[in-house]
């Protein structure tokens, strides 16, 4: 098993758990490309990536989701106002969130 890994069944277990009593204002899934993951996790000295939860303006939490470099650094933009395209800097957000747009029937959803 690797890091991080669980059984299929824990994790039916723990999204059932939370659809049974979910919190306020956070949605039940959310859905990055894998585009927009495999570019966070490309940047140059990027080990891992963390999860921050943010909170938009009409009070939706979301998932804010930053490279990570071998001494646990986040791997942040020069400047805060630019939006980076290159490789370095990438800051990920914008999520499709469930509800509205949630995926297909699973054992993880049902």
């Amino acid at each position: 098993m690797i890091q991080h890994q669980i059984t299929l069944a824990q994790a039916i277990e723990y999204t059932k758990k939370y659809r049974e009593n979910p919190e306020k204002n956070l949605p039940n899934s959310e859905t990055f490309q894998a585009q927009s993951i495999r570019s966070l996790l490309n940047q140059e000295g990027c080990e891992s990536f963390r999860i921050y939860y943010g909170k938009k303006e009409n009070n939706t939490i979301c998932s804010v989701l930053v490279g990570v470099d071998k001494n646990g650094n986040d791997i942040l933009p020069t400047s805060s106002l630019e939006m980076r395209t290159e490789d370095d800097g990438i800051i990920l957000e914008d999520a499709f969130q469930c509800p509205p747009v949630c995926p297909p029937p699973s054992p993880l959803n049902g």
